[in-house]
């Protein structure tokens, strides 16, 4: 393998992936390297659809680990705008360093690429503007917002298929693919980057293992969310200019379809935002599944945490969906990450290692949901590992507030919503690093060193992560 390199991407995610494949259609000769730890998209599977439980895959997990990332176990949703839209609502940051309009044309181009590769060419959430706009009036008088915008569903099976084709296309065309490998370090001097340090994946717990170096004229980190925590640590290490992140915690919530009809009707997905009391801390819905299943999913150091899955053929009669409160932390304490990892660790304890279920009812109740309850409640569960038991032992009082009062707020619009047998799964996190300093280009303090996709904290979700990729080959071939 040439050990020189143009471009280094560090991660397999949409970002680096829509990154090197914007870099091969603009005929850019670059010599490119993507390095993943995790495998190929097609030897990517999950076996706790055989199994009945999560395995805790070694070295890492299939799910949140190898080509496409996340993305290819996720539900394949890809969050659109409409043309009215004086802002980008809901994917992250990205319009704040290329502009509004300049993000729409990028989206309508990735978009495309989509297309190209198999999505599905029907839009969700365009036909039915009066329906929506009476749901939307009825959650105002709610003080909720609810955020219509076009959907294109992927599917959870799809994706992965999709994605095979572009691993395919990008490393026909001359891009080579690191499998099973970590980025151990990067190599920096003098304030440039000039390479990374990497080992096989199998000596992720043996420190002592001999690493070796990769050099290139430009890194990009494209970590994910799944690569938060080794950001953090590198910023901390080479003193990487960062802004104060954040970090999203809350609970995977299933319900029936029949509650949830008119919004996955009408919408196919439905993202709600509040600010309930007492606190007014933001609490939003993220990554609807109609008709569903809820999925665990193993991070770093065998966190596990619950997520959810929708496919195109296989259908449940369930929705899911997540609904998370952020969490800013500024003076003495700004470790969100930190305090993230707290909250999964003990519910992971309470749970023997797995997801925790609890009926909404049992938690007014005060009291934990036990396994013959679950048995005969008249919401089935669809993630058949979790584990009955009382999530609020371990989400603090505030989150557990702030969700408790955002579902009887929801409830209003939704009837339905705050149901007793609907079921609560923790946890439900989402990792952003603190956000690093980037400029217009998308260089960090260190020169050679660039930020993309959601672990940088610049963007949220499959769309804007790619767009940012595409963004990213532009901004190195220095074109519009």
């Amino acid at each position: 393998m040439n050990k020189k390199y143009d471009i280094i991407a560090v991660g397999m995610g949409p970002g680096a992936v829509f990154m090197a494949y914007e870099l091969v259609k603009q005929n850019s000769g670059k010599k490119i390297l993507l390095i993943e730890q995790g495998k190929r998209v097609e030897k990517r599977n999950c076996p706790i659809e055989k199994t009945g439980k999560c395995t805790k895959c070694k070295p890492f997990c299939n799910i949140t680990s190898g080509f496409s990332g996340a993305g290819a176990f996720s539900d394949g949703k890809l969050s659109l705008y409409n043309e009215e839209d004086d802002d980008i609502y809901v994917g992250g940051e990205l319009h704040k360093y290329i502009g509004i309009q300049k993000t729409k044309k990028l989206i309508d181009y990735t978009d495309q690429i989509y297309l190209e590769f198999g999505a599905d060419k029907k839009l969700e959430g365009i036909e039915f503007k009066e329906e929506v706009s009476k749901i939307k009036k009825k959650a105002k008088k709610e003080n909720l917002n609810l955020i219509d915008i076009p959907i294109r569903h992927l599917g959870t099976e799809k994706a992965h298929e999709l994605y095979g084709k572009i691993e395919k296309y990008i490393e026909d065309n001359g891009v080579e693919l690191m499998f099973e490998t970590i980025v151990d370090d990067l190599k920096i001097e003098n304030g440039i980057c000039t390479g990374v340090k990497v080992k096989n994946a199998k000596e992720v717990e043996n420190e002592k293992a001999e690493l070796e170096t990769i050099e290139a004229e430009k890194v990009v980190v494209a970590v994910g969310r799944k690569g938060a925590n080794w950001l953090v640590d590198m910023c901390n290490k080479y003193n990487i200019e960062t802004k104060a992140g954040c970090v999203d915690i809350g609970i995977r919530y299933e319900l029936p379809d029949s509650v949830m009809k008119d919004i996955n009707h009408y919408m196919y997905e439905g993202k709600i935002i509040g600010r309930p009391w007492p606190f007014q801390d933001k609490v939003r819905t993220f990554c609807q599944n109609p008709s569903g299943f809820v999925s665990s999913e193993v991070y770093d150091h065998n966190l596990t945490l619950v997520n959810g899955h929708s496919y195109k053929d296989k259908k449940s009669t369930n929705t899911n969906l997540a609904i998370l409160v952020s969490h800013n932390f500024t003076y003495p304490f700004n470790k969100p990450i930190d305090y993230g990892r707290n909250v999964a660790k003990n519910l992971n304890e309470l749970g023997n290692g797995n997801v925790v279920v609890q009926r909404l009812g049992d938690i007014s109740r005060g009291k934990r949901t036990w396994q013959e309850e679950l048995d005969r409640n008249s919401v089935e569960p669809t993630l058949k590992s979790a584990v009955p038991g009382d999530i609020t032992f371990a989400i603090g009082y505030r989150t557990m507030t702030d969700i408790l009062q955002f579902i009887k707020q929801v409830d209003k619009v939704v009837e339905g919503f705050a149901n007793p047998d609907n079921l609560l799964y923790g946890p439900e996190i989402k990792f952003y690093s603190n956000k690093l300093s980037i400029d217009e280009k998308f260089e960090t303090s260190i020169k050679g060193l660039y930020s993309i996709g959601d672990g940088g904290g610049m963007t949220r979700g499959l769309m804007m992560a790619s767009c940012s990729g595409v963004q990213m080959a532009r901004n190195l071939l220095d074109i519009e």
